[in-house]
């Protein structure tokens, strides 16, 4: 039976049955992406029987109207857009391949390159192209953040009707969380990436990219990120910057809203965008007027409490300058008893110390056994909902301002960017 690019079809090979979309047939060969995962297996034509089936069997079906055109893509359609979008890119995996010769991954593609590993992008929008940074994720710093956060305020001021930025996986919310507090943007900004390198047959780039445009010129005008919504490719997670946490180390969903549902996710083949909840407010296009505040204080640390740990460690970043602690409890966010002599000591010397959870969800609260209440007498702040990470940096950012002690002490604990689901009714 003949078959052509796009197809959904059964490859029957040595009594095994295997589905997924066509996405090469030259040479002698069958190249399918399968389904329930993405991965890719090649075939020998003459080795097996090739059924096409009915769209209605695909559980990933494309809509009838499909152009089997692209090789990668399925025949996914964009019609143009009309918008401008500014890609700008920083490395990690999505802009990595494999070195042959160490077998470990390094970043080496440019934004142009991501572009043309996505046909489908082709006449969808008009893409500027800004190659910032070549680095993988972990070698990001708060002066990277900056940067970063200007070359968008200067794009989005220049005419931008959208922003993607191609991010590493393992420190994308804390980039994210930075650029929200640091820009109030009326256009969205949105963060991508991919757990695996755009070489391997099983990466994700490709999803993620045409998802990230789609998001791009949408109606979100908050900091976003978006990304696999399952191990699968069906939908996208459009996820708000300071609620999401990557949790996996290689699976495509890794990222996660956390005390809140996504704001929305958005349909692979169809580009449908589905609401999660209609109680999630968000920022619409052109309601905000941009604004970009780009300072952070960089003395800042993150402590994680475990049992036995010397309170001691606190007091070395106290005595080595530091102006602001984000103390990882345990629970609902304690510490032991022996802490308090140390936070009093912080206390006096104007350092805000903001009490987070280990625990991945709910909320943190001193008020309700005596150790959080003596805690909070001592001056700790209960950081409620807000995740390490982006409380992290909101800090930072506050502390930037050149905020005194009380003020930061309020401020942490205000609802901004929509980092407080508490403060959002769902």
């Amino acid at each position: 039976m003949s078959y052509q690019t796009g197809d959904f079809v059964k490859v029957e090979r040595d009594g095994a049955f295997f589905e997924g979309h066509v996405i090469s047939g030259d040479a002698g060969y069958i190249t399918l992406k399968m389904v329930g995962g993405g991965y890719v297996a090649g075939f020998l034509k003459n080795e097996v029987k090739v059924t096409v089936l009915p769209q209605s069997d695909n559980p990933f079906e494309p809509p009838k109207q499909v152009v089997r055109n692209t090789v990668k893509g399925l025949g996914i359609q964009m019609p143009p857009s009309g918008k401008k979008i500014s890609v700008i890119t920083t490395g990690g995996t999505i802009a990595s391949y494999v070195n042959p010769e160490s077998r470990t991954i390094r970043p080496s593609f440019s934004g142009e390159d991501l572009i043309l590993e996505v046909p489908e992008l082709e006449g969808f929008a008009d893409f500027k192209i800004r190659d910032v940074f070549h680095l993988l994720s972990e070698n990001l710093k708060p002066k990277h953040w900056i940067e970063l956060a200007n070359v968008i305020y200067e794009e989005i001021k220049a005419g931008a009707d959208g922003i993607i930025i191609t991010h590493g996986t393992d420190t994308m919310t804390y980039s994210a969380a930075a650029v929200a507090y640091m820009i109030d943007t009326p256009v969205p900004i949105v963060f991508t990436g991919s757990q695996k390198s755009p070489d391997r047959p099983s990466s994700d780039n490709h999803m993620n990219m045409i998802c990230a445009a789609r998001t791009a010129v949408g109606d979100i005008a908050e900091v976003l990120l978006v990304m696999h919504g399952t191990t699968s490719d069906n939908f996208c997670a459009i996820h708000r910057a300071v609620k999401a946490r990557k949790m996996h180390t290689t699976r495509r969903d890794t990222f996660q809203s956390v005390n809140m549902s996504p704001i929305a996710n958005m349909d692979y083949f169809t580009g449908k965008t589905t609401f999660v909840s209609d109680f999630v407010r968000y920022d619409k296009r052109g309601e905000k007027t941009l604004k970009i505040t780009p300072a952070l204080e960089e003395k800042c640390a993150i402590i994680k409490f475990f049992p036995g740990s010397d309170p001691q460690i606190l007091e070395d970043y106290i005595k080595n300058g530091y102006r602001g602690i984000v103390l990882e409890g345990v629970g609902l966010g304690h510490v032991s008893d022996d802490w308090v002599p140390s936070l009093k000591k912080a206390a006096e010397q104007k350092i805000p110390v903001i009490v987070t959870s280990q625990c991945i969800r709910g909320r943190t609260s001193l008020n309700v056994y005596e150790t959080g209440l003596a805690m909070k007498e001592a001056g700790a702040v209960d950081a409620v909902d807000q995740l390490t990470e982006s409380v992290f940096v909101k800090l930072m950012w506050l502390l930037g301002q050149n905020l005194d002690y009380e003020t930061v002490k309020e401020k942490i604990v205000t609802e901004t960017k929509g980092d407080m689901s508490s403060m959002i009714i769902e």
